[in-house]
């Protein structure tokens, strides 16, 4: 089992969950962030005055799943959230050692 850690632009959201979906992965957990990579943040100028915006907004996404979606899961999200444009975030694959699913008891692959 794997977990899938995307963060990526917030109007994206809705197809990479689109694209999800269709792969047959029903669960995910959305985070509201904040964060930058190379673009380093931006300058606004709001009543006249100029302000460095550090931290942008993202939205990261968590996915449980087994070992052999892995690929189709990182494929479904890239193309899903590329924009061709600096700052379309990136894609993070972790071991998941054990879940447990609260309500059944159900473990492992069976609790995804």
């Amino acid at each position: 089992m794997k977990i899938v850690m995307a963060i990526i632009k917030p109007f994206k959201l809705d197809e990479v969950r689109d694209a999800l979906t269709a792969l047959g992965v029903h669960g995910l957990t959305v985070t509201e962030v904040k964060g930058y990579g190379r673009q380093r943040g931006h300058t606004e100028v709001y009543r006249g005055a100029e302000y460095a915006v550090s931290f942008l907004p993202k939205v990261k996404i968590e996915v449980a799943v087994a070992a052999d979606q892995v690929d189709k899961v990182v494929e479904a999200i890239s193309t899903a959230a590329k924009t061709g444009q600096i700052g379309d975030g990136k894609i993070f694959v972790l071991d998941l050692e054990h879940a447990m699913r609260i309500r059944t008891g159900e473990t492992d692959a069976a609790a995804l």
